[in-house]
């Protein structure tokens, strides 16, 4: 009954913090955010190189949307989401450096200050119901959104956006 009653309660959650609650898919790729593993940069060590180092999600399968980070002691990061940076910045109070940003083109990480946000697009948001896609060229990022909507914005302006999941749980 206790087990039962935890996730339960787990379950509610996970759905009230806005998390992407889509089945995982079968087959890696077909998810828009996917990558094969052989095109993804991880930048982690060890055995949990492969997931977010916040909410464990598969870091490959939601590359496109992936973070990474440096820390005071020059250990890195990767995050599956923004979503991810703001938790550990905002809730966990972690000091991030150095923060890249995957590029959603060309696949390549970029530093987040000069990448061109698009938010709230009709992909797919990760972490949040709210898509956010980064682009190193802003004519990347408008013909992004020419094709599947959103707003064009800078770094701090998505990051605030991604704020707004955690104020919704108050």
């Amino acid at each position: 009954m206790i087990i039962r009653t935890t996730l339960t309660l787990f379950a509610m959650l996970f759905i009230l913090s806005g998390c992407n609650t889509s089945p995982a898919p079968t087959h890696m790729g077909k998810r828009f955010q996917s990558v094969p593993l052989s095109k993804a940069h991880l930048v982690q060590k060890g055995e949990k190189r492969t997931a977010c180092a916040i909410c464990g999600m598969n870091l490959p399968q939601f590359y496109k949307t992936n973070h990474v980070a440096t820390l005071k002691d020059g250990s890195k990061r990767q995050y599956c989401s923004l979503h991810c940076v703001v938790h550990d910045n905002e809730i966990n109070k972690t000091d991030l450096i150095n923060l890249k940003v995957v590029d959603a083109k060309t696949l390549k990480l970029i530093p987040a200050q000069n990448a061109y946000y698009v938010v709230g697009s009709n992909k797919p948001g990760t972490m949040s119901r709210v898509s956010k896609y980064a682009f190193a060229k802003k004519s990347d990022a408008q013909a992004f959104a020419k094709a599947n909507g959103g707003e064009i914005m800078k770094f701090y302006d998505a990051y605030r956006i991604a704020t707004k999941d955690f104020s919704r749980r108050r």
